[in-house]
Order: structure tokens, then C-alpha cells, then sequence
């Protein structure tokens, strides 16, 4: 009885180890199942560092204005547990447009969307409202969607989409917008681009444009469309 017991004893041991190997191995891989069927979103805060962008009215640059909205948005889709954002600056950095860097970014992370944030700049101060730039067929849709949100947030004057050869929508792989949120040039746009709650309604409509275009690319399956 008792070399019965000693053989068995040993036995138990080596499956109890076993199973919980099994368990932490199928965790280990339902991670990074999760990670890698994340839902990537690529925010890119235009200009920075020695690149100032656009002077506003009241002489403030278009490089702070677009980090401060980049980071609203940040902050709010890093709660949807389907996605996975990352940014092309978090801080005051000069990033190159010979470089490339922005598109390249968002291309070997193999990203799902990519949303650059700019304010816009004019001549004539009176000009004012919202506009999206696209350049590849697959992302118009997504264009359009973003430009019909951010516009019910801020007001401004709906603009439209535009097909326009920019870099960082036109050397993306995925569908890329970029959104002018409104005309720094113009006082009374820029006073409201400069407070935390234009700001937060811009990042929440921003958001909800995403959701949008990833529920219905799901659904339809355009999401990967051809250029």
C-alpha cells in the first residue's frame, strides 16, 4: 500500500504542474492574441520642435495646439479596450518631413488608421471652419467620417473633404485623414482651438469618428480596400 501511495504521489504532482503550465501558457497567448488583434490607431500631433507651424492670432503656434489635442484623444482611446493607440510625438520634438518618419511610423507598426492634427492658417483672418484631407481612395470614407463629427463639436463652418497630395496621407498603407480643426488665423477660432473644452468635445468626436469607421469596416469589410 505504502509504494502504491509513493508512486501515485509523484504522479499528481507532475499533472498538477502541468495543468497550471497549460494555464498560463493559454493566458500568456490569449494576450498577446488580444494585443496583436488590437484595433492599431496612429495620432500624429502635426509639426513640433523647431517646426512651429502656423502663428495664431494671438501669436501662439499651431505645434502646441495640436500636442494638447493629440493627448485628449490619446487619453480617451487609451479607455476602449479594442484598440491600441500610439503617437508619432509626445512632447515638443522636431520630426523631419524628409525623414518620412510620421508615414513610416504608422507603416511598421502596421497600424489600422492614422489621424494627423492640425490647425489651419489663412491670410484673410475672417476665414474660418473645419476641413479633412485624404489622398487614397480607400480613405475617403474615413475622411469623411472624422470631418462629420469634429464638426458637430466645434461648429465651425463645414468645409468639406478634400483629396490633397500630402505626405502623411499619401505614404500611409492604411486609411489616414488629416483634420484642420479650424483656422488659427482667425481670433474668435482660435480663441475657442485654445480652451479645454473645445478641446475635449474635438478629442471625444475625433474618437467617435474612429469607432465609427472601425464598426462599419467590420461589418462591410472596406477597411482594407484597395488604394
Amino acid at each position: 500500500m505504502l509504494v502504491v501511495t509513493l508512486l501515485i504521489f509523484p504522479t499528481l504532482i507532475l499533472s498538477a504542474c502541468s495543468g497550471n503550465s497549460d494555464n498560463n501558457n493559454n493566458a500568456e497567448v490569449n494576450s498577446s492574441n488580444n494585443k496583436n488583434t488590437a484595433f492599431k490607431v496612429v495620432i500624429d500631433p502635426g509639426h513640433g520642435g523647431k517646426d512651429n507651424g502656423a502663428t495664431g492670432a494671438s501669436g501662439q503656434y499651431e505645434k502646441r495646439f495640436t500636442l494638447s489635442l493629440s493627448k485628449k484623444v490619446e487619453k480617451l482611446l487609451e479607455q476602449e479596450s479594442e484598440m491600441e493607440v500610439f503617437m508619432t510625438r509626445t512632447d515638443d520634438s522636431f520630426i523631419s518631413q524628409e525623414s518620412r518618419y510620421r508615414p513610416k511610423y504608422a507603416n511598421k507598426l502596421n497600424a489600422d488608421v492614422f489621424v494627423s492634427i492640425h490647425g489651419n492658417t489663412f491670410s484673410n483672418p475672417s476665414v474660418s471652419g473645419t476641413e479633412t484631407f485624404y489622398y487614397h481612395n480607400n480613405s475617403r470614407q474615413f475622411a469623411q467620417m472624422l470631418q462629420k463629427h469634429v464638426v458637430e463639436a466645434t461648429g465651425f463652418r463645414d468645409r468639406g473633404i478634400k483629396k490633397k497630395d500630402l505626405f502623411v496621407v499619401r505614404d500611409t498603407e492604411m486609411p489616414a485623414a488629416l483634420i484642420e480643426v479650424g483656422y488659427l488665423t482667425n481670433p474668435a477660432d482660435e480663441s475657442e482651438m485654445r480652451t479645454d473644452d473645445l478641446q475635449s468635445r474635438v478629442a471625444a468626436s475625433i474618437v467617435e469618428g474612429i469607432k465609427e469607421y472601425k464598426e462599419q469596416s467590420d461589418e462591410q469589410g472596406f477597411l482594407n480596400g484597395v488604394f
